[in-house]
């Protein structure tokens, strides 16, 4: 049975923070809030977390995570961005967007797109999912918590722990969150293309 954290979104318990850290670190998968939607996380180098998740969500190899990362730095490492890129990430982030990039060799191949050796990253705003990243020290493997055959990501945590309660090793509850995708981008001959129209609004996309 999954643990259940109740941690308040705009000013988390930062004890019930590093209970979670933890968690993960120690193979743990979780459902946890981001500004977007309920999703699922592990450990990036935990293979059987990350072959669970593939299990629940049904995803094949052509599915790009995400890593949610602390900031660009952090973002530099995982990811190749160009300079152009940069500027546009910086100027969109923290925010409800998903960057999709070609992968470094420090994401394990297992985790990239099959094809085309990439990953996505968000570095959001929601204050439970930063504090998340800023204490385990590097990013988070993530995908939003959508169920086969289901549109849009759960919004309930009491609904995940109803579902999920045997899959996962944690739950954190911050309420319910209202299903909004975030805008993703991708970024072709260093040129940023918009993939998704989504929560993120990006005003100055058509200057790169």
């Amino acid at each position: 049975m999954a643990q259940y954290f109740e941690i308040h979104a705009e000013n988390p318990q930062r004890r019930l923070i590093l209970q979670a850290v933890d968690i993960i670190r120690k193979g743990g998968i979780i459902a946890y809030p981001t500004d977007s939607s309920y999703a699922l996380a592990c450990h990036i180098g935990d293979k059987q977390a990350v072959d669970t998740i593939r299990r629940i969500r049904q995803l094949d190899e052509k599915h790009d995570f995400t890593l949610i990362c602390k900031d660009l730095a952090q973002v530099s490492t995982f990811v190749k961005v160009s300079n152009d890129a940069y500027r546009l990430i910086k100027s969109l982030t923290p925010g409800a967007f998903t960057f999709i990039l070609d992968a470094t060799k420090e994401v394990p191949r297992r985790l990239q797109h099959a094809k085309k050796k990439t990953i996505g990253i968000r570095i959001p705003v929601h204050p439970v999912a930063q504090l998340l990243v800023e204490e385990l020290g590097e990013p988070l493997l993530s995908t939003t918590l959508i169920l086969p055959n289901q549109q849009e990501a759960m919004t309930d945590p009491y609904e995940i722990r109803d579902k999920l309660d045997h899959e996962l090793a944690l739950i954190i509850d911050c309420g319910v969150i209202d299903y909004e995708p975030t805008t993703i981008i991708g970024f072709t001959d260093n040129s940023a293309v918009l993939i998704r129209q989504g929560k993120g609004i990006a005003p100055m996309l058509e200057d790169y």
